[in-house]
């Protein structure tokens, strides 16, 4: 019997998680709280209520939510579903590349070839999107979002809630303090602490 999946909610990263679902899952659907996209459908999948956590459940949950509009909001908002640990599951594109001794936390969305190697961990409610590199003994803090084409270097450290624009590189042994958000292709070349907006080349804080 296939594993039945609702995906939260109705926007960019749910519709890119239906490639990372392979035959052993069946989609029941997308949850959205916008009244304006609820009763839509896209691909032949329906967007639902919250009511659909009820109605399907025994369904798993994928909460995939996150852009630079809501990063910093994200745990809470995840945790405002009121749904136990258990009903969250995490989603691997086949194509991804994971370490055996990588550890992976719960409801987190990786896609296409993303490659994490030794002994790095990525904790819950992480999304990292294609492509990205997470090297050796680095930790992806919860709730953090990671671009495409993002290169992690070893022994990092990359607090909670943050969001790592796409094409961005970071240094090894390198600290990224929680709600961070780091700009598109932002080379990071040193530590930076909590709540910065930083880009360039090197990378710098702005207001």
């Amino acid at each position: 019997m296939k594993m039945q999946i609702l995906l939260f909610p109705f926007g960019g990263n749910s519709m890119e998680a239906l490639d990372c679902l392979d035959d052993e899952f069946e989609v029941l659907g997308f949850v959205d709280e916008n009244l304006k996209k609820i009763g839509t459908t896209y691909l032949g999948f329906q967007v639902f209520d919250r009511t659909a956590f009820d109605t399907f459940p025994n369904a798993k949950v994928l909460a995939c939510v996150g852009s630079p509009n809501n990063f910093q909001e994200r745990k809470d908002i995840i945790n405002n579903l009121n749904l136990p640990q258990e009903r969250f599951i995490s989603v691997i594109h086949p194509t991804a590349q994971i370490s055996k001794y990588a550890k992976i936390g719960n409801n987190c969305l990786i896609m296409a070839g993303v490659v994490i190697t030794h002994n790095a961990q990525i904790g819950d409610n992480v999304i990292i999107l294609p492509n990205s590199v997470i090297h050796h003994d680095t930790k992806i803090g919860n709730s953090t979002c990671i671009g495409s084409n993002v290169v992690i270097a070893g022994f990092c450290d990359i607090g909670e809630s943050c969001y790592i624009g796409s094409g961005t590189n970071i240094i090894n042994n390198t600290t990224i303090g929680e709600k961070t958000m780091i700009g598109l292709g932002t080379n990071v070349t040193s530590s930076f602490g909590n709540r910065k907006k930083i880009v360039g080349n090197p990378a710098r804080e702005i207001t």
